[in-house]
């Protein structure tokens, strides 16, 4: 195989001493996807590794690769994602893909964590009881998407309003309260699990444009699309890219 000398050392870093049996079945593949992936995708941009690695891991739980997402949870450790980074990951993907998806992911990062002599369970991130949870997830959704949200939980129709409710204290009361993410890092991991999913766009759409909020650019968003590629091909990438440009023009028009 003709790998290139950073594909060689980057690979190296995620799994150090590892020897992929692909390299002996699938030599020509593994020659242009190491050398994409681990080299000409990763020196594209300056991302930092552990937010590369955060955006990889939410992609990866988003498309349903739990075999890949076991290989890179590790690299990412390796990188310097935490244990805890990780799990606040998983559990927030809950909200956006639903436990039915998740729940392999819950496990494959469970069993990770237990063989690298991680104690489980990990130091609670909890900053919300069932009381307070409601007025905390308002308090989150109006400091990331604007004052519009203000009361968000009270609107809709009567049959349906109880949805709005469950968005304001569910998804953000009991997720996006936590600590171990900031607003910043849970909307970037919100925007890849929507993106590789797919089908979501509006959802996408609106979740770029809280990024922007939050300082997180179109350039910045772009970097992460791109870093994902290898790991959920282009189609979902280049809608993911429309949505980043058409939450621009919202921006700029409001």
């Amino acid at each position: 195989m003709n790998m290139t000398e950073t594909a060689k050392a980057y690979h190296e870093r995620m799994f150090p001493g590892y020897h992929s049996k692909f390299a002996e079945t699938d030599p020509e593949f593994i020659e242009r996807f190491d050398n994409f992936a681990f080299d000409e995708v990763v020196n594209h941009d300056d991302l930092d590794d552990v937010t590369r690695m955060m955006a990889i891991l939410a992609t990866l739980i988003g498309c349903q690769g739990v075999d890949e997402y076991k290989c890179m949870l590790g690299a990412a450790l390796n990188f310097g994602v935490t244990p805890v980074q990780a799990k606040e990951i998983v559990y927030q993907a809950v909200a956006y893909l639903g436990i039915g998806r998740v729940f392999p992911f819950l496990h494959m990062t469970n069993s990770v964590l237990t063989e690298r002599g991680v104690k489980l369970p990990l130091d609670g991130q909890s900053t919300t009881t069932m009381e307070t949870r409601s007025g905390a997830g308002e308090k989150a959704q109006v400091e990331i998407f604007g004052e519009g949200m203000r009361g968000f939980w009270q609107s809709g129709s009567e049959e349906s309003r109880h949805i709005n409710a469950w968005l304001t204290d569910n998804c953000f009361g009991d997720y996006y309260t936590r600590t171990g993410l900031d607003h910043r890092q849970r909307e970037m991991i919100t925007f890849c699990f929507l993106a590789a999913q797919g089908g979501c766009e509006p959802q996408l759409t609106s979740h770029a444009a809280a990024n922007m909020r939050l300082g997180s650019d179109k350039a910045f968003l772009i970097k992460v699309i791109s870093q994902c590629i290898p790991f959920i091909g282009y189609p979902r990438s280049l809608n993911a890219l429309r949505c980043v440009n058409e939450a621009e023009t919202q921006l700029g028009a409001n």
